[in-house]
């Protein structure tokens, strides 16, 4: 259930839970490399009139090529997040808050689960932080050990 109706959230906190799959609408457009359904977990409460905080949990892997070795890696993602809600007009100049329309009727978690996965996602996959990467001479993969190259001369 990630969009909630407000009716509902005058009542008190509400749980909230989904999975959205790789190829969810809500993540068209964004070259993400998920390879997993994105299991989502949450909390949304009312903090004052006309805004509303939701802390929660984005669950997923994300695959991609090594950006030294090549390498095809995965990459588990867990992030937490607290996000506000406002209806007020000046809350929507800044950028971590997301506007709300004055009076609506229900919070699509959504687009702040997109923006805030994209963003929790390196830009840049690594095999392993000491990843030795490819000989620029002759492509060999060094973790694998050293190349055949000949020493480069100095100029």
């Amino acid at each position: 259930m990630l969009r909630v109706d407000l009716r509902e959230i005058y009542r008190g906190p509400m749980d909230t839970a989904g999975v959205l799959q790789p190829d969810d609408a809500v993540f068209q457009g964004l070259e993400l490399g998920l390879v997993s359904p994105v299991s989502v977990e949450g909390r949304l409460q009312e903090t004052g009139p006309g805004e509303f905080f939701w802390r929660g949990r984005v669950r997923g892997e994300v695959r991609g090529g090594c950006r030294r070795c090549l390498t095809d890696v995965a990459h588990p993602v867990d992030v937490e997040l607290n996000v506000l809600f406002s209806e007020d007009p000046d809350a929507a100049e800044d950028p971590s808050v997301y506007p709300l329309a004055p009076a609506a009727p229900v919070i699509d978690l959504g687009e702040a689960i997109r923006e805030e996965l994209a963003l929790a996602i390196p830009a840049y996959l690594l095999c392993r932080e000491d990843c030795a990467g490819l000989c620029p001479r002759c492509g060999a993969d060094l973790n694998a050990g050293a190349c055949q190259c000949t020493p480069a001369e100095p100029v």
